[in-house]
């Protein structure tokens, strides 16, 4: 039978941190961030990762582990972060998986096998000038000669999608159709249990996220930005263009005002959200927690602690 790991999963602002830790702390376990954001070093205020105060002694991996110079594939963080799993699973532990990139997430349980083919690789440089100088059109006409069933899902503005499945097949001599199809096929690495956090009604949520903002500028989220610059960190980096840190790069660069970038971070990370309670919605496998306007976390904990005991996990 496959691992259990325990997931925390919601959208930000839901206080995945929080209950992670508490869960940890109950079950014997150790939290592992599944946050794309939260692997770059000097990043704590942006990025939202837990202070040594609210780990409250829990180990946690995958926090501060790049340099944020480094651009990390789904491939790359999937590869570290399991072996944070199988550590944990080692030592007769429980891994709590919390976070909010799904993608990750998902490959994570899935236990995905990813093609080779990278940002920067040959065959990925010469298939974007390919597209610039012949045009998506010819692209997916390539694409539809050897992988028909993917480019059949496609249409001319996924770009980086064509691309990508162009480079598979280049790579692997094997179209990602058939790929994702054994994938598909194949048990999931681990036996995942979840639970998920979100708000009773939408506008609580909305309201979370914005005190969240208003204090992450408080600690000096401008300071965060202007020190990353001053180690040298050049402004296209991967890291800079997150949610937050690319809104106060403008203010650093004096186009825009502190006000106007602490508008804008709340509209994207409101954004940012939504689409995390979409993705996370085709899972029927969460148990959900809802909050009301005033969380009551002990109450939460209680739910929580409940259902994993039903689960095999108390």
């Amino acid at each position: 039978m496959a691992p259990r790991v325990l997931c925390v999963v919601g959208p930000t602002a839901s206080g995945k941190t929080k209950m992670a830790v508490a869960l940890a702390r109950r079950l014997n376990g150790e939290v592992v961030s599944v946050d794309s954001m939260q692997i770059y070093r000097g990043m704590t205020i942006g990025t939202a990762a837990p202070t040594a105060e609210e780990m409250e002694g829990v180990p946690h991996h995958m926090i501060a582990v790049a340099d944020p110079a480094e651009q990390w594939s789904a491939a790359r963080f999937c590869q570290a972060a399991d072996a944070c799993i199988q550590d944990i699973l080692s030592r007769g532990k429980l891994p709590v998986l919390a976070g909010g990139t799904g993608l990750y997430l998902d490959a994570l349980i899935r236990g995905d096998d990813f093609a080779p083919g990278c940002q920067g690789g040959q065959t990925r440089l010469r298939l974007q000038q390919e597209l610039r100088e012949l045009g998506p059109r010819e692209m997916l006409r390539r694409l539809e000669a050897v992988d028909p069933e993917t480019a059949a899902r496609l249409h001319l503005r996924d770009e980086k999608r064509i691309l990508r499945a162009l480079e598979v097949y280049e790579e692997t001599g094997e179209p990602m159709s058939r790929r994702d199809r054994r994938g598909r096929e194949k048990p999931d690495r681990y036996q995942a249990v979840y639970i998920g956090l979100s708000f009773r009604d939408r506008a609580d949520l909305r309201e979370r996220i914005d005190r969240r903002v208003d204090e992450m500028v408080r600690r000096g989220l401008l300071q965060e930005v202007q020190a990353l610059l001053a180690g040298g960190l050049p402004r296209d980096a991967t890291a800079l263009q997150a949610i937050g840190y690319k809104q106060f790069l403008a203010v650093a660069d004096g186009t825009a005002t502190a006000d106007q970038a602490v508008e804008e971070v709340k509209l994207r990370s409101r954004q940012y959200a939504k689409r995390q309670l979409t993705w996370l919605r085709r899972n029927p496998a969460i148990h959900w927690i809802y909050w009301d306007k005033e969380p009551d976390f002990p109450a939460a904990l209680q739910n929580a602690t409940d259902f994993l005991t039903a689960h095999g996990l108390g």
